[in-house]
């Protein structure tokens, strides 16, 4: 048995639970920066953070090797300008995988497991776990920011909640934590995407705390 094939093994231990019903890292240099957008149908307030900290929930859907697959668990996600580390935890507070970005690279850790590392953080996520984690978008999607299919900048609020980027990733904003206040960030992302590796992938993010530092 391969070390990948052990690596996925501990994940889905570690993380599934019965479901009911249901790219590199930029560098500093080159992030894109995130303004107030005028024409927007409401006015959105909010800047995009380098630094911030977040916890909250994860949910995944994809295809296994011979049937669909549904996890469940929590994360928590470390941001600078220079590094990103992201945590999962099963759903009893076991860490499972803990992810290192920086410009020269990307690191995950398994228990019990060698450390692997790449070049670029997707491809390395999607490689070890068996399902696409895009790391590298969720730097600014996470926020509301990023770049649609065309090229453009978007920046997400409670009336404009529904992209797809420049890598065929279907973004839905479903939940807000202040639909009322101009400074509203996302609670609730639903990501979707198929995939040659493992078929339509969806992933849920419920973002239960937030911390700029």
């Amino acid at each position: 048995m391969t070390q990948r094939s052990i690596g996925r093994r501990i994940l889905l231990a570690a993380l599934w639970v019965p479901v009911v019903g249901c790219a590199s890292l930029n560098s500093p240099s080159s992030a894109p920066s995130f303004e107030t957008n005028p024409t927007a149908s409401s006015p959105v307030a909010r800047s995009f953070s380098d630094n911030v900290d977040l916890a909250g929930r994860l949910s995944v859907r994809y295809q296994g090797s011979q049937k669909e697959e549904a996890l469940h668990g929590s994360f928590t996600w470390a941001q600078t300008a220079a590094q990103t580390t992201v945590t999962i935890l099963s759903p009893l507070g076991q860490t499972v995988a803990v992810i290192d970005v920086t410009p020269e690279g990307a690191t995950l850790r398994q228990a019990n497991q060698p450390v692997r590392s790449a070049p670029d953080v997707d491809a390395l996520t999607a490689e070890t776990l068996g399902w696409p984690l895009p790391v590298s978008g969720l730097r600014q999607w996470l926020q509301g920011f990023g770049i649609d299919a065309s090229g453009k900048r978007f920046i997400a609020n409670p009336q404009a909640s529904d992209f797809t980027t420049r890598d065929d990733w279907r973004i839905r904003y479903a939940n807000w934590q202040d639909e009322a206040s101009p400074q509203s960030r996302p609670r609730r992302i639903d990501l979707a995407r198929n995939t040659a590796q493992a078929g339509d992938v969806s992933i849920r993010i419920v973002i239960d705390t937030w911390q700029e530092h």
